[in-house]
């Protein structure tokens, strides 16, 4: 083994060939290590040498010592059986304690004699200390000099009524008074001590580090004395030469200073936690602002001042923090316990996650357990989300009763505008409740919190529209089947008003958007986007639904009129005047207080809604009604002055298309019998074949017999089957021509078709 141990370090040091020119000073190198090594192995052997000769010299000496001693015992064994010399021992040793017991006695007097001056002296020196600036935050200088004093008086006190156990119950009460100034004396002194041990941050934090340091010594001194006394006490046989000692441990009082002082400032932990929280009144949010202003900058002085002043047993900063740790865990637990408000646990999160980054820059994480709440802080945003759906819907259903109420009894006008719009108050208050939940949100910089309190407002919103949507629906309803003096007035104008509201919450919406698109993720976008674009679609809906209603308040009022189209007072041209009269008296009122751009949409609606009356009465019309040509004439005479009246509202382009059906419809009209398919297929390939319309029109004329129409009917069907003509793609305004279903059938027919024109308005610039 030793060949290859030599073989490997000559291997390790001849790895190349150029390494033998190197070999003399390897060989140099390794004899001055060796030589090295002899000197200290040489200098070792010598140093042992000296010091086994010292051993067996003491040891020489310590078997004289021993022999010597063992000479004596013999001696005095000897002179012990001696019967007088016994007898001389005895009487020796029972004066010798008669000397002892004679000194102790004069000492405990003369202790007792001067115990009262010293207990006042010392009493001076602890309201000396209390009265220093800062009082328990002060220097308090005479700490040690008191407590030096006092256990010495302590010390006394206890020897002296354990030795007053051997006399009479009188005896001990008569001693037990003597001592009373000096317990109140330690009671105060030990009150003193743990009323500084309170405010140690404070303390640090003030510079009076003296004053801890000495709190800390007399901790030290006490805990020591305690250990000794309760070692001394296990030991069951003691020597005569501890007998003192042993005395002086069965009389000391445990005192336990080192685990009262930790009580006193654990307690001081809890009740800062407490006073901070009574003088925010309750304020979660107060609180927490308070806990960035003081809990850290405890921690900093914990850590700076306070760690150098005790001893490594301590393990003052760790006991400290974990403490800390501990109260504001059952603080925030109280806090959430309490139900606090939205914006309390907002923020209780966002501090949790500043408190753990800070922490764990400061201390180990060790120290931190358990985590704050137990760790489920993620559970704040659980029970904000929640919070915020269960206030989004009580402010909101409050809210919507108030103004669905004002909407019903219609008490009061509706509110106007500067722009002379009528509007009302809950789409303003609505948006301004969910602005500040979204700005809550936002607050905890997370989207998916962001997203989850979007989409719930989503939902909310989409609940209001469909309660507007279906109390519109209902007033109506009521204003058609109910007597005029049983509706309460100002439908129009209260319909007028929310309309207005509704595209005010559809502006708000897209605000609303345009802003939270650039504060959050991809990954959050699209279901923001999306909630937001179904809100804002619900709310043009919404409108389009109160525009439709305003359009039915026109024709409900026209029905007389427009009953009368086609029977023989049509003829005399003052009911169209009538009915352009009331049409342009209602769209006045409407221009004057509707938004701009529900005004055109709603002209739009009521050409349409003109044109399908006229189309419905042509296709109810009775055979042989129509006396031609007068009846062209007629029609086209009242198309001239609709579209003038339209015209005042809307630029003559943008109705000139709904117009031409008529233009169709008349040239149909006056075909004769032969070229009546010419024009029926002008008509069909716009809007179909609507050959139920084409036979009613027909039959209505009265210059066509039956045999023309049935020839002509069987033409245009033959056309349709050859052709394969269908319904168009899109429905135009035939769609909502019905046959005898009377007024109330039509007017559902207009709001359906006003449904489907919707979409036009999401589409505005």
């Amino acid at each position: 083994m030793a060949t290859f141990s030599a073989s490997a370090a000559v291997g390790e040091v001849l790895r190349q060939p150029d390494d033998l020119v190197k070999l003399s000073a390897f060989r140099n190198k390794l004899l001055k290590e060796k030589a090295t090594l002899d000197a200290k192995l040489q200098e070792g052997v010598r140093s042992q040498l000296d010091a086994t000769r010292d051993a067996l010299l003491k040891l020489q000496e310590s078997r004289a010592a021993v022999a010597a001693i063992r000479e004596e015992m013999i001696e005095v064994e000897k002179l012990k059986r001696d019967k007088d010399e016994g007898e001389v021992f005895d009487k020796i040793t029972r004066v010798s304690r008669v000397h002892v017991n004679f000194t102790q006695t004069a000492k405990i007097v003369n202790e007792l004699q001067s115990m009262a001056d010293r207990v006042k002296n010392l009493s001076a020196l602890l309201e000396d200390d209390r009265a220093q600036p800062g009082g328990p935050i002060g220097a308090s200088p005479n700490l040690l000099p008191i407590h030096f004093e006092l256990q010495k008086l302590e010390s006394f006190r206890n020897e002296a009524m354990h030795e007053a156990k051997r006399g009479t119950k009188e005896d001990r009460t008569i001693l037990a008074h003597w001592f009373e100034p000096l317990d109140l004396l330690t009671q105060e002194f030990e009150s003193w001590l743990w009323e500084i041990s309170a405010n140690l941050v404070e303390l640090a934090g003030s510079g009076n580090c003296g004053t801890v340091v000495r709190l800390v010594k007399i901790i030290e001194f006490e805990s020591n004395q305690d250990e000794k006394a309760v070692a001394l006490r296990l030991v069951r046989n003691a020597t005569a030469n501890d007998v003192t000692r042993s005395t002086q441990a069965k009389t000391r009082v445990i005192k336990n200073y080192r685990h009262k002082m930790l009580d006193a400032m654990e307690e001081r932990i809890k009740a800062k936690f407490e006073s901070e929280w009574e003088a925010c009144h309750g304020d979660g949010l107060a609180y927490i602002d308070g806990l960035n202003e003081w809990l850290f900058a405890d921690v900093v002085r914990i850590k700076d001042n306070l760690e150098s002043l005790f001893p490594s047993d301590f393990n003052i900063v760790q006991w400290y923090i974990k403490r800390y740790h501990k109260t504001l865990n059952a603080m925030l637990k109280r806090i959430v316990q309490a139900g606090p408000d939205a914006q309390v646990l907002l923020q209780l999160h966002a501090w949790i996650k500043r408190y753990r980054t800070t922490m764990k820059g400061e201390v180990p994480v060790e120290w931190l357990t358990p985590p704050l709440l137990d760790g489920r802080a993620q559970d704040l945003i659980e029970d904000y989300v929640k919070l915020i759906i269960k206030k989004l819907d009580e402010w909101t259903i409050n809210l919507q009763k108030e103004e669905m109420s004002k909407f019903r009894l219609r008490e009061a006008e509706p509110q106007v505008t500067h722009e002379g719009l009528f509007g009302m108050d809950g789409v303003v208050d609505f948006f301004q409740l969910v602005n500040q939940q979204i700005d809550l949100s936002l607050e905890s910089n997370q989207g998916a919190v962001l997203a989850r309190v979007v989409t719930e407002c989503g939902r909310v919103m989409h609940r209001l529209q469909s309660e507007w949507v279906a109390l519109v629906a209902s007033e109506v309803r009521s204003s058609t089947e109910k007597r005029p003096e049983e509706v309460a007035p100002g439908l129009v104008e209260y319909t007028m008003a929310l309309a207005n509201d509704q595209l005010r919450a559809a502006d708000f919406t897209e605000e609303l958007q345009a802003r939270l698109e650039p504060l959050v993720s991809d990954k959050y976008k699209g279901t923001i986007t999306g909630s937001l674009n179904d809100a804002l679609d619900g709310y043009l809906d919404t409108a389009k639904q109160c525009t439709s209603a305003l359009v039915q308040f026109v024709f409900n009022d026209l029905r007389p009129a427009t009953s009368k189209i086609f029977t023989p007072e049509w003829y005399s041209g003052t009911l169209t005047t009538t009915i352009a009269a009331t049409m342009r008296d209602y769209m006045s009122d409407y221009q004057a207080h509707l938004n701009g751009s529900l005004f055109d949409f709603l002209v739009d609606d009521m050409v349409d809604a003109f044109l399908a009356t006229y189309l419905t009465a042509l296709r109810r019309a009775p055979a042989k009604s129509l006396r031609m040509p007068k009846a062209i004439d007629r029609l086209n005479e009242d198309m001239v002055e609709a579209f003038d009246l339209f015209q005042n509202y809307r630029a003559p382009q943008d109705i000139e298309g709904p117009f031409e059906v008529m233009k169709i419809v008349g040239s149909m009209l006056d075909a004769s019998a032969e070229m009546f398919v010419l024009d029926w297929h002008a008509f069909a390939k716009e809007h179909g074949p609507q050959l139920a319309f084409t036979e009613s029109l027909l039959r209505a004329r009265d210059d066509l017999d039956r045999g023309d129409i049935a020839d002509t009917m069987d033409t245009l069907r033959r056309r349709v089957a050859e052709e394969g003509l269908d319904e168009p793609e899109e429905p135009t305004i035939m769609n909502r021509i019905q046959g005898h279903t009377g007024a109330a059938g039509l007017m559902r027919n207009i709001a359906s078709y006003a449904d489907n024109m919707a979409g036009r308005m999401r589409r505005r610039d």
